[in-house]
């Protein structure tokens, strides 16, 4: 079957798409169960939207993400990390990439090239921002190969266990 992408009632669907989460990302019951809540608030912030990839019924893939908010916990995280690099400006008028996350066994055959290239296609932003592990992974080649570059990196979240590099990219994103 053919992988589509479309957009995606998060909310509906938000046990299947933290099912592929946790999946791709490591994530016990108790992590899943926080980021449950997380994803819901997220969802009814203004301009939060969301694609997924389905192959036939079965939900794969998902992006979701909304306009930047220097109140929302992510942005007071890292706007002191943006700002000692001269950055924080990247804080105004960005998309923010909130999740983006391909099961395992569909990654590398573009479906998170597809999403997030969807999902950016409808910003009304000049750019977008994202954060990721801060390690050389195939999502942050990803990233870079669509125009992303390093705005901050070992940025420290409270209780994550490794440090992330937020990201930025002016809109359009490069295509290959």
């Amino acid at each position: 079957m053919d992988l589509v992408i479309g957009p995606l009632d998060l909310p509906a669907r938000v046990d299947e798409a933290l099912a592929v989460q946790a999946v791709a990302f490591g994530l016990g019951p108790d992590e899943v169960a926080v980021r449950r809540q997380i994803v819901l608030r997220h969802m009814i912030s203004p301009g939060a939207r969301a694609y997924g990839a389905t192959v036939g019924d079965r939900l794969v893939g998902f992006v979701y993400g909304m306009p930047n908010d220097r109140a929302h916990w992510w942005s007071t995280v890292v706007e002191p990390y943006l700002r000692a690099n001269g950055n924080d400006v990247w804080l105004d008028d960005s998309f923010v990439i909130t999740e983006l996350h391909v099961h395992p066994a569909h990654q590398n055959r573009g479906a998170g090239r597809a999403l997030i290239t969807t999902i950016t296609d409808t910003a009304a932003q000049p750019r977008s921002i994202l954060s990721a592990i801060d390690i050389d992974s195939p999502a942050r080649a990803l990233y870079h190969s669509l125009g992303y570059q390093d705005l901050a990196r070992r940025v420290l979240f409270p209780s994550a266990p490794r440090p992330y590099a937020v990201m930025g990219a002016p809109l359009p994103l490069r295509r290959p």
